[in-house]
């Protein structure tokens, strides 16, 4: 995987369990079918949104060799590192090679509240112990720990450190990465609410959640802004706006496995202590999404939303 290939919708994958709490790949392929035939770009197993800190290891190791085998050969599959000790991830890194996975999209340190110096070294240690490119995640709203451009400076002098997930949810900072390093790092939006505004800015792709759920709106968005058709891309985008919502919630898993469930390609059950929605709650969730569904926007034919279909 070049620093080429980071480019584009990279969906952070829901896991889908059956009723019985174990993984089901029947369905994670046909969410996978629906995210390759809307023109997704690369997939993102195992992170945040996919519930990894309830997975063990081995269901990590099999979600990414099930994504791998079932995905077109050219589409990039990357695997979340989201660990509380450096040997761990440096070992889930170097098994990751191994089981079909192109990239790594690390976390900083769990738990641990690391210092700028420690969180460096750690991004490093990991880098230097793999092959495979990484994406730097940097996310200090949820994970309390900001990577700022004086620490992307370290960090850019680490050739296989690729791209960056950037979910500090200030604007600005996409600007801010390119006017210090250019074209050295690939830019992800990262929050979903402003997927259009962020990729007005230059931003190379987008790590999506809603995306599990309307895998085709995310994309045509993306291709619109890319091609300069802002009035059409806004549409949607308007037409988005309350599921995005969704995405920055406590409870997005359950949001956007319930918006999934909805469309047909993914299920509610959640792995404990997350508990699917309930009551009241489940009921303004459902609203939100559909309205979405009887005012779904038709997609403009004239662009390539399709790109392949699974091997």
């Amino acid at each position: 995987m070049n620093k080429e290939s980071w480019y584009g919708i990279f969906p952070a994958l829901v896991t889908p369990f059956k009723a019985d709490d174990t993984i089901d790949f029947e369905l994670f392929r046909k969410n996978l079918q629906a995210q390759v035939e809307a023109g997704i770009t690369g997939a993102i197993v195992a992170g945040s949104l996919g519930e990894a800190s309830t997975l063990t290891r081995a269901e990590k190791v099999e979600l990414v060799k099930y994504a791998r085998k079932t995905l077109p050969e050219n589409m990039p599959v990357v695997l979340c590192i989201a660990e509380q000790s450096t040997d761990e991830a440096v070992s889930i890194a170097k098994e990751a090679e191994g089981i079909g996975a192109n990239g790594l999209m690390v976390l900083p340190p769990m738990r641990y509240k690391a210092d700028d110096y420690e969180t460096v070294v750690y991004f490093k240690t990991i880098a230097e112990n793999t092959a495979l490119p990484l994406m730097i995640y940097n996310n200090p709203v949820d994970y309390k720990i900001e990577v700022t451009l004086e620490m992307f400076e370290e960090l850019a002098k680490v050739p296989n450190i690729h791209a960056i997930k950037e979910s500090t949810r200030d604007v600005s900072n996409v600007t801010r990465l390119f006017n210090r390093f250019g074209d050295r790092f690939r830019i992800f939006c990262g929050v979903d609410t402003l997927i259009m505004e962020e990729v007005m800015l230059g931003a190379d792709g987008v790590v999506g959640g809603l995306v599990d759920a309307f895998p085709k709106e995310t994309v045509a968005i993306f291709n619109l802004v890319k091609a300069g058709m802002y009035k059409e891309a806004l549409a949607i985008y308007r037409w988005y706006l309350p599921l995005l919502e969704l995405d920055i919630h406590p409870k997005l898993v359950q949001n956007i496995k319930l918006a999934a469930a909805k469309m047909g390609i993914g299920s509610e059950y959640v792995r404990a202590p997350r508990l699917v929605l309930e009551g009241a709650e489940r009921e303004r969730v459902l609203t939100i999404i559909d309205k979405a569904i009887e005012t779904q926007p038709a997609l403009p034919d004239y662009l390539n939303l399709t790109a392949g279909s699974l091997a």
